[in-house]
């Protein structure tokens, strides 16, 4: 699966959302309008400029893709704090 980059507009699979945060594909989109999962993206500098870095968070966990210029999903982590509140830390662009 690949993921669509236009300009600043990215376009996700719900099933590549869904795997990641462990939730089923088909309430991806309702927990995202209800701002259960919320997201963001950041682009590359120097020689990692022609990626991009997706994170989706869901309670206590952090879903996190990078993708290449074409789409191709090259990296993808995920991080589940169980009972414990996902870290601020956590939230923020790491660099």
């Amino acid at each position: 699966m690949t993921i669509k980059l236009e300009d600043d507009e990215v376009e996700v699979d719900a099933a590549i959302i869904g795997k990641g945060l462990d939730v089923a594909p088909t309430v991806v989109q309702s927990l995202i309008r209800e701002g259960r999962i919320t997201s963001r993206h950041e682009r590359g500098e120097g020689a990692d400029a022609s990626r991009v870095r997706l994170t989706f968070f869901l309670g206590n966990r952090r879903f996190c893709v990078i993708v290449d210029e074409t789409g191709r999903i090259i990296q993808r982590s995920a991080v589940d704090f169980g009972d414990r509140a996902l870290p601020g830390a956590l939230r923020r662009p790491s660099g």
